[in-house]
């Protein structure tokens, strides 16, 4: 309930334009971020994937299909 504070939105939104998302791989200890990748190969990171729920519901809230989703290492 938020009486005196405005509810903040869970996911941020996949940004317009060029860019394919992309999920960033730690080889060490297995961390995975979001990120949006654009045409010069930049990556601009989104959120961090803590469960694999998130990544679901991010995917479902944005209209991505996950499996088409490429792995960076």
């Amino acid at each position: 309930m938020a009486l005196f504070r405005k509810e903040k939105n869970k996911y941020p939104k996949f940004p317009d334009g060029d860019y394919v998302p992309v999920l960033k791989c730690s080889i060490c200890n297995g961390e995975q971020v979001l990120c949006a990748k654009d045409n010069t190969g930049h990556l601009h990171e989104l959120m961090l994937i803590r469960f694999p729920e998130e990544f679901d519901d991010y995917c479902r809230h944005n209209g991505i299909d996950p499996d088409s989703i490429d792995k960076v290492y």
